[in-house]
């Protein structure tokens, strides 16, 4: 495995503990996702629940390599529907307890959404490695 192919699959990991954590502060500390859903969307609470439960399942469908570019293409679709969120927090100028909300920030912020959907959309390239990163044993992934 060359370093692009050893990089590219730490950084699978990386992505993947990213979406468990994100996830599960859906269910662990949902107000400050609820705070920043816009107004105009019914049942914001239902809403985050729902994209965290996406993002702990892409936790583990980044892991399997049969599902991982599935998973990288449903990771952009999330990205950008979560994006009016991330919009309505800077246009609004909603403040969470814990996260910068100036100007500057905000700057940096919204253009990140951009930075992850291509992290995402390097997965859902064709990948021949034998090595990709699995939670399941590899003599699982002989039959795909």
């Amino acid at each position: 495995m060359n370093q692009i192919q050893k990089s590219k699959e730490i950084l699978r990991v990386v992505l993947a503990v990213c979406m468990l954590v994100a996830g599960s502060l859906h269910f662990l500390v949902p107000e400050p996702f609820i705070k920043i859903v816009p107004d105009i969307l019914p049942q914001p609470a239902a809403i985050v629940y729902i994209s965290g439960a996406l993002e702990i399942l892409a936790f583990f469908g980044l892991l399997i390599p049969p599902a991982s570019r599935t998973t990288a293409w449903s990771l952009i679709a999330l990205f950008i529907a979560v994006f009016p969120a991330n919009l309505n927090m800077a246009i609004n100028h909603i403040h969470l307890d814990g996260i910068p909300d100036s100007p500057w920030f905000q700057a940096v912020r919204l253009p990140f959404q951009a930075v992850l959907i291509a992290w995402a959309y390097w997965y859902t390239l064709p990948d021949n490695n034998p090595k990709q990163a699995s939670i399941v044993p590899r003599s699982w992934l002989s039959k795909y």
